[in-house]
């Protein structure tokens, strides 16, 4: 047998570095930090890399910006490439451990703007953040967007607290919504490509 392939790459779009171009190394306030991920997830889908997703991974007491991550679904062909998984995995490469949460290091958060789908709530939990804080976590993301993000266990909040990560939810969240609606609208004008798995 041949493989075809050995391998693939998730990237971060071009654009990313011209829109970080005027954002400082260190945000202190997670609303701020908040408002950088909106900026981010409502570039991505008018850019077409994926839907209005985007992460990052701060440390936590500090507030300095480790990684950031937008939806690469589209632009990568890459099924998992969410903004979690993407942010994630960036901060993991820059601080040079799976475990964003190991000895000696700082401790760190990943900011999203709304509730991980299932996927990502795994990638989330295995990867050694400390903190997770949300804008939303409510159905309104699957009703507005129509993104079907699985099957989440009704307990997915005190899951992650029993491991150690502490939840924050409701930074921003009508921000967060303003962004969804009008990647709605963008759906309705403009044919914006909705990419789901089949549903049950």
């Amino acid at each position: 047998m041949r493989l075809t392939s050995h391998g693939y790459t998730i990237a971060l779009p071009d654009w990313i570095d011209d829109e970080l171009s005027d954002v400082p190394d260190t945000i202190p306030d997670v609303a701020d930090r908040m408002a950088l991920v909106h900026r981010l997830a409502d570039r991505n889908w008018r850019e077409g890399n994926g839907g209005p997703f985007a992460a990052l991974v701060a440390e936590s007491e500090t507030g300095r910006i480790v990684s950031v991550g937008v939806n690469v679904v589209l632009g990568s062909g890459v099924s998992s490439a969410h903004a979690e998984v993407t942010a994630l995995g960036t901060a993991q490469r820059a601080v040079g451990s799976r475990d964003l949460g190991g000895p000696g290091m700082p401790a760190h958060e990943l900011v999203v703007n709304w509730r991980p789908c299932v996927q990502c709530y795994g990638a989330t939990m295995w990867s050694g953040v400390r903190g997770l804080i949300v804008a939303g976590s409510g159905p309104e993301l699957e009703e507005i967007t129509t993104f079907d993000e699985g099957p989440m266990v009704a307990d997915w909040a005190e899951q992650f607290e029993r491991r150690g990560i502490r939840v924050v939810d409701g930074v921003l969240r009508e921000e967060a919504l303003e962004v969804f609606r009008a990647y709605r609208t963008g759906v309705d004008r403009d044919g914006v490509v909705v990419y789901n798995a089949r549903g049950g």
